[in-house]
């Protein structure tokens, strides 16, 4: 009889490490959602344990052709003296295939900054430095349910547990975009229920789409896994409500700003 593992967050550590990439394809998974696929020699070694793990992205800065890779010290990255820092954003790794020596990126074409714009213009040979990541938040243990909340910056994590969950896992997803347009076929072999939101050109960041979707929602059978990521204070709002309506154990909930309204690089975690 198959041992039934118990329900519990483990944290895996991985080594630090900085590696320079060189893009081998670009393709666009809707017109919004772009795919970078990185391959290169220092990529060998690469660890990704968890569907939201994420990693540093390093771009070169004005007139560079690759980006300044900082290397790891005994306090966090090094940098060489007499050069500004690069530019840098937290992704989540998409794909990652060991055999082929690839590793996909994608980038959700919206709004300023430096990942934006590179990514306005990304195409094969150029280059990019990743540092990551430093360590997953493994749930191991199944579940009655999975349920998975997020904006744009949430959907290459959603798609990739998705493609992770076991066979016939219950799921719902709650995902807002700008139009059907971004809207995206997920594979995967779970039984999923997809809500797509669509913004209509209203602001990116407003809490009223998501948090009335999942208020809507009613309370599933059984001990259901929530995830959510979206705008910080949107994040911290469906929490809110998954506690209150659905009375989930806040220890079942993982929630996360990937992006603040007005703030720039910020990666917040909501829990008491």
């Amino acid at each position: 009889m198959e041992k039934k593992i118990e329900r519990a967050a483990r944290r895996v550590r991985h080594e630090l490490k900085f590696r320079l990439l060189q893009v081998s394809a670009v393709k666009h998974v809707t017109p919004r959602l772009l795919c970078v696929t990185l391959k290169g020699d220092d990529l060998e070694g690469f660890a990704s344990a968890a569907h939201d793990d994420h990693i540093k992205v390093f771009f070169p800065g004005p007139g560079q052709e690759r980006p300044v890779v900082p290397t790891p010290g005994p306090n966090g990255m090094v940098f060489p003296e007499g050069q500004p820092r690069p530019p840098a954003r937290d992704y989540t790794p998409r794909r990652y295939d060991a055999s082929a020596g690839e590793l996909d990126i994608e980038f959700a074409l919206h709004g300023d900054g430096p990942a934006a714009e590179w990514a306005e213009q990304a195409r094969v040979g150029q280059y990019l430095g990743i540092g990551g990541p430093r360590g997953s938040f493994v749930m191991e243990g199944d579940f009655d349910g999975y349920l998975l909340v997020g904006d744009e910056t949430a959907l290459p994590a959603i798609a990739r547990r998705l493609e992770e969950l076991p066979a016939g896992a219950p799921v719902r997803v709650v995902a807002e975009v700008e139009n059907a347009q971004e809207e995206q076929v997920f594979e995967t072999r779970a039984e999923v229920q997809v809500t797509w939101l669509h913004r209509q050109g209203a602001r990116a960041g407003d809490p009223g789409l998501l948090t009335a979707a999942v208020a809507a929602l009613p309370k599933p059978a059984g001990d259901w896994y929530a995830w959510v990521a979206a705008e910080s204070g949107v994040a911290k709002r469906v929490r809110q409500v998954l506690v209150e309506n659905w009375q989930v154990p806040k220890e079942w909930i993982k929630a996360a700003g990937y992006w603040k309204q007005g703030a720039a690089a910020t990666h917040d975690r909501h829990e008491d």
